[in-house]
């Protein structure tokens, strides 16, 4: 799709003219039988190509997703039922169950963008909702995010190495090996950061608003390349999509299509306390942190001894200490940005 002959590089104009094309046709019913080749090419028997890892790391995953369509179709009939009307309001909210988790479905090509669209066009008119406000909701504008992203990479295949805004070609990135695997560990003393990283080992996914926090982290609190966090995203997410991953790096750090501002530097700590203001999703992945009252759990670092002790928190031994300074970290990631401007 081409804006005066370009690329969109800006989501908003492309969503509206997405809008203003006729629905997409509905899915094709499923092939009654898929006919066998008449001599099968030689192959290697499926544990033979290694695909698992050696140790037994996707264990947890099995737990938490339901790979084939029968899952994804479970999927979005939860999300239907149960969190789309309240979709706006609880999407960015990692401490309960408010989004549709079908990226994994989506990426393995077990159900498509048009399944999705006609499920939610289906269930709006069985609840006699109007046309807009389907249309226009939030969720169908996710979903286009989502094609926004696979129109970029098309458009422009060196993203996922390079920036697409070639001023970030000079950025001052720092190399610190230290850090990123604090990072990559979920020890870095922002409970937020640390959940996230931490729900990304265990599940292979993480929540939209977490992995922002963690990417402007990465990129901004540490000034650690892009690159590192797309690559480690790209190893652990179920959903690792690169024309996603791509986008939502470049998105993040500012040197890419639709980019969130240079100046937008995230503070995990009042984002763990907007998103998770009981602590929840802290208490879930950080076990140690626990017993912290919800008004010390996302800054553990500045709890008064007492409450730190009845808690069994021990700063630097069962809980590390944090690795940066939010305020002096966001004016040198300034500075930084600032060097490129020219």
């Amino acid at each position: 799709m081409r804006n005066c002959g370009k690329p969109f590089q800006v989501y908003t104009p492309f969503w509206k003219r997405c809008l203003a094309l006729p629905d997409p046709a509905a899915p094709l019913p499923a092939p009654k039988a898929i006919a066998a080749p008449a001599r099968r090419p030689a192959s290697l028997a499926l544990d033979a190509l290694g695909l698992e890892p050696l140790i037994p790391w996707a264990e947890g995953f099995r737990s938490v997703w339901r790979p084939g369509e029968a899952g994804a179709a479970a999927a979005l009939d939860r999300f239907l039922a149960q969190a789309f009307d309240a979709y706006p309001e609880r999407r960015d909210r990692p401490d309960t169950v408010g989004t549709s988790r079908l990226s994994p479905h989506l990426h393995f090509g077990e159900i498509s963008p048009r399944q999705i669209w006609h499920a939610v066009k289906t269930a709006a008119a069985a609840r006699g909702l109007p046309e807009a406000r389907w249309r226009e909701s939030r969720f169908l504008a996710e979903l286009g995010w989502r094609e926004f992203s696979h129109q970029l990479l098309c458009h422009f295949p060196h993203t996922p190495e390079r920036p697409l805004r070639r001023e970030f070609e000079a950025f001052p990135w720092r190399d610190d090996a230290a850090r990123l695997r604090a990072w990559q560990k979920g020890r870095t003393d922002f409970p937020i950061v640390d959940a996230g990283m931490r729900e990304l080992w265990a599940t292979g996914w993480m929540h939209n608003r977490v992995r922002m926090i963690v990417a402007s982290f990465l990129t901004k609190d540490l000034l650690l390349p892009w690159q590192t966090g797309a690559r480690w995203f790209w190893d652990t997410l179920v959903d690792a999509d690169l024309a996603q991953n791509t986008l939502g790096w470049q998105w993040t750090s500012g040197c890419g299509a639709d980019a969130a501002p240079y100046f937008r530097v995230f503070n995990p700590t009042s984002q763990g306390e907007r998103y998770d203001p009981n602590g929840d999703c802290v208490r879930r992945w950080c076990p140690e942190l626990a017993k912290l009252p919800a008004e010390w759990i996302h800054r553990p670092d500045q709890a008064p001894a007492p409450v730190l002790r009845a808690a069994g928190v021990e700063p630097g031994r069962n809980y590390p200490q944090p690795i940066a300074d939010h305020a002096a970290a966001r004016v040198a990631a300034l500075r930084a940005f600032a060097s490129i401007k020219g």
